[in-house]
């Protein structure tokens, strides 16, 4: 059975694989590290029953997209990025990664796996046993991919974000669009990797079944006693979670250069829109001077004719007429442009003590002194902050008061 290693248009050819296909194809080494197949082809219900597998487990490496880490009473089965694989005590099964297309990610996986598993066990110079080995060379194999693509990912974003910097450019928010959804896409694959080993480092049933070795052996390892694979896999979920954490600073980058971009956008176009409306303040200006001018235009008698001053003088109300109408509308202009979070100026609040919606509709209450009742609290001359305080303590008291006289006159009254 022939398979390529990728399928059509660049999706990944196992996503193309019948679901009912009964063989599997992998690579075996045995205990010395030697490899004693090469894409052969095992049946399904051959590794089932060899291993002591149930079905699901086989699908979770044949057909499942999402990272994950099963430990078996004999053995522990690995699906991370393109490394899919089945561990014994004495033997490892590389299965074929169908769609992959890091194909030297792929060697020097097997390369660095051979040479782990030449190693002899010895607690004298703290080689690992057989199982620990082989998982040590397949996270080295998933964090190094890992690293290697966020490089390649994160190297045009932060170019893009720096050119963002110093120009807005359509065609840079466009390549920003693009490379944001790369680096979403990434940033979700290593959490996956990343929640995959947090699992496993939380299941102490699972850690202390790992001892393969040992169990084959017959030896009897207590739940809690996994201390050194609990540190192999520690020192890897480490260097994934630095990775996501890198891909969520980015994309945290992104996120705010776009809200920034937004606001820049806004303001722009707000002096756009002001800038508009001084025209259109000046237009009026001139349309009222020329009011005047219009009914001195019209044929009839006004007695003004024969007057010696008469142009002069409506010339001159006419321009004067105007420029107050322009020095109205730009003044009421002013006043809108200084609108503040407090409402129409620093002072003002609303009628209940909270924000006035000021621009936003709503009616701004100015109190008649903004050092005291209504409006923000200001230091007076020669007043430090705290003697503010105690002001606006006595204040509060004052008032607290004249509610409670009032209330008891309301009583007495009904």
């Amino acid at each position: 059975m022939e398979d390529t290693a990728a399928g059509f248009n660049g999706l990944p050819q196992r996503m193309a694989r019948p679901a009912n296909e009964l063989k599997l194809r992998c690579t075996e080494l045995d205990e010395h590290g030697n490899v004693t197949m090469v894409s052969g082809e095992f049946k399904k219900t051959e590794l089932i029953a060899k291993y002591g597998l149930l079905p699901r487990d086989l699908r979770k490496i044949d057909s499942s997209l999402l990272p994950n880490i099963l430990v078996r009473p004999s053995a522990i089965l690995i699906n991370l990025l393109h490394i899919r694989a089945l561990i014994k005590h004495n033997r490892v099964l590389v299965f074929d990664a169908y769609g992959t297309t890091d194909s030297k990610s792929q060697s020097v996986f097997m390369y660095d796996l051979d040479l782990k598993l030449r190693q002899k066990e010895s607690h004298m110079n703290g080689t690992l046993p057989y199982e620990f080995r082989a998982l040590e060379a397949v996270l080295i194999s998933v964090t190094l991919s890992l690293e290697k693509e966020f490089e390649g990912v994160s190297e045009p974003v932060v170019r893009v974000l720096m050119e963002l910097e110093e120009d807005i450019d359509r065609d840079k928010l466009r390549y920003l669009l693009i490379y944001s959804k790369k680096l979403g896409s990434f940033e979700q694959k290593a959490r996956l990797v990343r929640d995959a080993l947090t699992e496993l480092l939380e299941a102490d049933d699972d850690l202390s079944a790992m001892y393969l070795s040992e169990k084959a052996e017959g030896k009897i390892r207590d739940e809690h006693d996994h201390t050194e694979v609990e540190m192999l896999l520690e020192s890897y979920h480490k260097v994934a979670d630095e990775i996501v954490q890198a891909a969520e600073n980015l994309v945290s980058s992104i996120r705010n250069t776009e809200e920034i971009v937004k606001a820049i956008l806004d303001a722009n176009r707000n002096s756009l829109m002001l800038l508009d409306l001084k025209f259109s303040i000046l237009t009026l200006s001139i349309t009222a001077g020329t009011f005047v001018a219009a009914l001195y235009g019209m044929n009839l008698k006004n007695f003004i004719e024969e007057s010696e001053i008469g142009f002069f003088g409506i010339s001159a109300w006419c321009t004067i007429f105007g420029m107050m109408v322009a020095a109205y509308g730009l003044t009421k202009l002013r006043k809108v442009q200084r609108v503040s979070m407090w409402g129409q100026g620093l002072g003002a609040t609303s009628p209940k003590g909270g924000w006035g919606l000021g621009a936003w509709g709503g009616r701004s209450v100015r109190g008649p002194d903004c050092e005291t009742g209504l409006g923000v609290p200001r230091l007076r001359a020669g007043e430090s902050l705290g003697d503010l305080i105690v002001r606006e303590r006595a204040l509060a008291r004052k008032l607290a008061k004249a509610e409670a006289k009032a209330d008891e006159v309301a009583r007495s009254g009904g």
